[in-house]
């Protein structure tokens, strides 16, 4: 099983997205420093996860919450 997961930084003023066997595994790796995009931005909390059962289909719900289609969704997720 994968899941898709959306992160928020405690600011509010960042999102990651990505795709993982374990997200709390994950959500560690990110808030202790090892993932080098998210670092600066730390912490992080889980706002968003969805499971799939192939690694085909995580990738490409990944890929649409990185397109602009995508992104608008998260801002309406997230601010609304």
């Amino acid at each position: 099983m994968y899941f898709v997961y959306i992160l928020l930084n405690k600011a509010r003023t960042r999102t990651y997205t990505g795709v993982a066997e374990d997200v709390k595994k994950r959500l560690k790796e990110h808030n202790t420093g090892k993932v080098k995009f998210s670092r600066p931005y730390r912490p992080y909390e889980i706002i968003y996860t969805k499971s799939f059962e192939t690694l085909k289909e995580a990738r490409q719900k990944e890929r649409f919450y990185k397109s602009t289609t995508g992104r608008r969704k998260l801002k309406e997720m997230i601010f609304n």
